[in-house]
């Protein structure tokens, strides 16, 4: 499965430049946000290529959601897709935007790939096990190597949001003490945890699961986690929330090994 996921995200990723190379229009979706010709062609080649590998495991997509098509049942596994994480990034002609392929089982994240087309940043995690992966011009692998979440020592690296910066976030940075601040888009924050670059994400903001799910799958198969407020694991899956759309977030902290997600 995770060598379907890589060959998807650097044939979507393929694509991704082509569009950014090119320009495009930027459309507003209902909720505001920013979608392009990137976004589209991305996702309908990941579910393509999804769909005629595990024809019985279910499908959700961010465009997809957003055009209002989601699977009934999300029992046991599904697989969870944003195209194009860090469209803002995309469209402002920034770097950092990444392609993310998950799949979830029984509500935890277990494969994910992310991949940053325009740096060649690549990386991918499976239980027990997470990978930062070489990339040359032509969108082929031509090396991989084992990655771990590092001890964190003070002080603190801590990876915070260009796009979507809030007082909740500063304010806990803040208590953190003495902290280095590496701002950096898209889904790459987990992958700086993962691959011993940073020891803490605090995300205070608005995320979707589509956002979170590759890279919280790699972070894990790193050896660190993502954490509620309240100390519990990430899930996801979440539908019907009273509070909350479906799919949608609570506040979490991202960490790696040692680094005190409870300030």
């Amino acid at each position: 499965m995770l060598a379907v996921f890589e060959r998807l995200a650097l044939d979507a990723g393929r694509e991704v430049m082509r569009v950014f190379k090119a320009g495009c229009a930027v459309d507003k979706k209902s909720d505001s946000s920013p979608v392009t010709e990137a976004d589209r062609e991305s996702e309908t080649i990941i579910l393509a290529g999804l769909r005629a590998a595990y024809p019985d495991i279910p499908c959700v997509a961010e465009e997809e959601v957003a055009a209002g098509i989601v699977p009934p049942d999300l029992d046991g596994a599904f697989f969870l897709i944003d195209p194009l994480d860090g469209t803002k990034e995309f469209v402002n002609r920034r770097t950092d935007f990444t392609v993310n392929i998950a799949l979830i089982r029984d509500g935890v994240p277990e494969v994910g790939v992310v991949f940053a087309p325009c740096s060649g940043r690549f990386f991918s995690g499976r239980p027990g096990r997470a990978e930062a992966i070489e990339v040359d011009g032509d969108f082929r692998i031509v090396g991989r190597r084992r990655i771990s979440v590092r001890t964190a020592v003070t002080p603190l690296a801590v990876v915070a949001s260009r796009s979507h910066n809030t007082p909740e976030t500063e304010a806990f940075i803040r208590d953190l003490g003495a902290a280095e601040i590496v701002s950096v888009g898209s889904s790459l924050k987990f992958c700086l945890l993962a691959a011993a670059e940073a020891d803490i994400y605090p995300r205070f903001g608005r995320t979707m699961e589509w956002d979170t799910a590759a890279g919280d799958a790699v972070l894990r198969a790193a050896g660190g986690m993502t954490r509620t407020l309240d100390g519990e694991p990430l899930t996801y899956g979440k539908r019907e929330q009273s509070d909350d759309a479906d799919f949608a977030n609570p506040h979490f902290i991202a960490s790696g090994k040692a680094a005190d997600a409870s300030a």
